[in-house]
């Protein structure tokens, strides 16, 4: 399965990559090694830590290595677009309490709610790839089932 990512988020996540192997993990190493020296290792809270924080970090190296070799590099468009895509950003007003609300559909490793950034694989992303302006969408989220309308698709500079 593909991953989309913009090439910010690739790198993004190279550099985070590389931080983890040349500077997160031999530091726990050091760690592990020094919590040894501390005496018996069944009664030891340093060396215990240490060794969940590497088992985190090989975890999370693995976790990395797999999205990078599966990353699907998108370059996003410059302008306004008839269709909502992956990179797009789009302006949206639920017709319940006429509110407006602007996101940016990205990779799932993008995304940043707050920040007006979501997932492609969200439920409101999946229910917004391909549609137009003037287009009504529902989208069911814990708090209930809530309509908006697409009041316009751009990608930001």
């Amino acid at each position: 399965m593909r991953i989309p990512m913009t090439p910010k988020g690739y790198e993004a996540l190279k550099t985070e990559l590389e931080r983890l192997r040349k500077v997160d993990r031999p530091k726990n190493i050091q760690d592990i090694a020094e919590a040894r020296e501390h005496g018996d290792l069944r009664e030891n809270a340093e060396f215990k830590a240490a060794k969940e924080r590497q088992a985190f970090l090989d975890t999370r190296i693995g976790e990395i290595e797999q999205k990078l070799g599966q990353a699907d590099v998108i370059e996003i468009g410059t302008g306004t677009s008839d269709t909502v895509v992956f990179g797009t950003t789009v302006r949206i007003r639920a017709l319940e309490s006429d509110e407006l609300k602007t996101y940016t559909l990205l990779g799932q490793e993008e995304a940043d709610v707050k920040n007006g950034l979501i997932s492609v694989q969200s439920p409101l992303g999946r229910q917004l790839i391909g549609c137009h302006v003037g287009d009504v969408v529902q989208v069911t989220l814990p708090a209930g089932m809530i309509e908006y309308e697409i009041q316009d698709i751009f990608f930001r500079e």
